[in-house]
């Protein structure tokens, strides 16, 4: 029995050499699946700006750009106008259009506004200031240029603000726009435009603007006195009151 088993073993497994059978088993091993590599992902696609559903804000890119955009828009801006009245227009209306005009100047806001000013009568069109207005104004810095002329009835039309530098210049004013509407087509409530200078003062209890014409040199300094504190005052009232922005510094938006 045992004799046959191991006859008939030598058919079953055949007389080969181990190492041979396992180089065999290695080369019928499977070979190994290289699977590909994942592609990219595909570029984001681009919009046009037609297919954006909301406008197109554009922002500068360079602070010297932002300025000038700045800057752009604020031109658009109507100016503030005031207009300044005395009798004669050669000593305080000239005086105070010139402080007034130097306050926004030093501001740098001077753009922002048109200035002038104007008397009830016209005796002294034509003619340059008070000599002795333009040296009082000159030793505190302030040129005074002004060329006297009358009040017209385009200015209740043209300006915003008209200030009287006393109690009858605002009523000679107010007489004449009475005179002027029936005549002119002038806004209905443009009597409301005209203020008394005095009335912006802080620092001085004065009603009134005083004339320094007959009076000597402490009269042309008195009226600078008043004009300085109620512009002042009036600048800041028209810059709040109309929203007007601050100055933009140059500096701030130099490159």
């Amino acid at each position: 029995m045992r004799s046959a088993l191991a006859t008939n073993l030598r058919y079953c497994h055949p007389a080969v050499p181990a190492s041979f059978l396992f180089k065999q088993a290695a080369h019928r091993r499977p070979k190994r699946l290289f699977l590909p590599l994942r592609q990219p992902p595909s570029p984001p696609r681009r919009l046009r700006f037609s297919q954006f559903p909301f406008p197109l804000v554009v922002v500068a890119s360079s602070s010297s750009t932002m300025g000038d955009t700045i800057r752009s828009a604020e031109v658009s801006k109507p100016p503030f106008s005031v207009l300044f009245v005395c009798l004669g227009n050669i000593c305080r209306s000239p005086a105070a259009e010139a402080v007034f005009t130097n306050i926004v100047r030093k501001r740098g806001i001077e753009s922002k506004f048109k200035i002038d000013s104007a008397g009830t009568i016209g005796y002294h069109e034509g003619n340059p200031a008070d000599s002795r207005m333009r040296a009082a104004a000159n030793k505190r810095g302030i040129e005074v240029t002004s060329i006297s002329r009358p009040v017209r009835p385009s200015d209740f039309r043209d300006f915003d603000l008209i200030l009287a530098m006393d109690m009858q210049n605002r009523d000679d004013l107010l007489s004449a726009f009475e005179r002027w509407s029936h005549k002119e087509k002038l806004p209905k409530d443009a009597y409301k435009k005209v203020k008394l200078m005095c009335s912006y003062c802080k620092k001085h209890s004065e009603t009134e603007v005083p004339d320094p014409y007959y009076g000597g040199p402490q009269g042309f300094e008195k009226v600078l006195d008043l004009l300085e504190d109620g512009c002042e005052v009036l600048v800041d009232n028209i810059l709040s009151e109309n929203c007007q922005e601050l100055p933009i510094d140059e500096g701030t938006f130099s490159s």
